[in-house]
């Protein structure tokens, strides 16, 4: 199957590196996409879609703010720096992470990173709560608001 020919998927920062103008490409599109459904259902935050789907629609949101995500190689080691998406507690809730390869220095740029995180997905309605969990590692608590 031809790159056009494979379904978009937003990156949650577990699959391989995502990068280039074909990619940056293909997130605007999907995006527009997403903006033009909220504008079509007369809706400010997250659509009926994006409800139903929160880990697409944080990954697409997180990565069309410029955010990069993180990426596994194929062996499934942490090759780059950047947000991590994963289903939560509950369908409704995305957890989200600010990780890299080991020696990165992640996790002294991830409380920083995270508010830039929340910042992007509150200004698009959807409420971003941080947290601090074992061994004082950060993350976002995120669901739609209303």
């Amino acid at each position: 199957m031809t790159a056009a020919a494979r379904p978009f998927e937003a990156a949650t920062g577990d699959g391989p590196l995502v990068r280039g103008t074909e990619r940056a490409a293909a997130v605007r599109i999907a995006f527009d996409g997403l903006l033009n459904i909220r504008r079509v259902m007369g809706t400010s935050g997250p659509a009926e879609w994006e409800r139903r789907n929160p880990l697409r629609a944080v990954a697409l949101a997180l990565e069309a703010s410029g955010i990069e995500p993180s990426a596994v190689d194929g062996g499934g080691t942490r090759c780059a720096t950047g947000y991590r998406a994963s289903a939560a507690d509950g369908d409704r809730v995305v957890r989200v992470e600010w990780l890299g390869p080991p020696g990165s220095g992640a996790e002294y740029t991830a409380n920083e990173a995270l508010r830039r995180c929340a910042e992007a997905l509150r200004t698009l309605g959807w409420v971003a709560l941080e947290y601090r969990g074992p061994r004082r590692h950060h993350y976002l608590e995120v669901e739609p608001a209303g």
